[in-house]
């Protein structure tokens, strides 16, 4: 069941709002992380018919659930703030190393309005990118 998972893998980044079975899961605060166990666990809340709240910083791979679950199924408060940047992995001594066709494909994962977005503020960089305010709720709808 999702809702286990998202106890079990990320107990202080999501937290669940109520017991029932298609319950809210709250982003409250993700730093990100390597990509595989963020797009697995968005993959089961796509197929389990939850809404995501963002409801503070989704940063980094975190913001994959904009391609994963449903644009109908996420809301975003006031504090909601999504961090963008290029994908990189560490090299033997934990520098970060570019991966532009992963760059590419992530790019390509999000909504066009996020994309256009990025793109209107210089592209995907080493450089975080930090949608939030009128312009994160002209492209999701608030939580009510």
């Amino acid at each position: 069941m999702p809702s286990a998972f998202v106890r079990l893998l990320f107990p202080v980044l999501l937290m669940l709002s109520a017991p029932a079975a298609l319950a809210d899961v709250r982003i409250l605060a993700s730093p990100g992380g390597q990509v595989g166990p963020f797009l697995r666990l968005f993959s089961a809340l796509e197929a389990s018919g939850e809404r995501i709240v963002i409801d503070g910083p989704c940063l980094s791979a975190c913001t994959l659930v904009l391609s994963t679950v449903p644009h109908d199924r996420i809301c975003v408060t006031r504090k909601a703030v999504l961090g963008f940047h290029s994908a990189w992995l560490p090299d033997s001594y934990g520098r970060a190393v570019a991966q532009p066709e992963a760059t590419e494909l992530m790019l390509a994962s999000y909504p066009r309005a996020v994309r256009r977005w990025i793109e209107r503020h210089g592209g995907l960089s080493s450089r975080v990118l930090l949608l939030r305010g009128r312009a994160l709720a002209a492209m999701y709808p608030s939580c009510r």
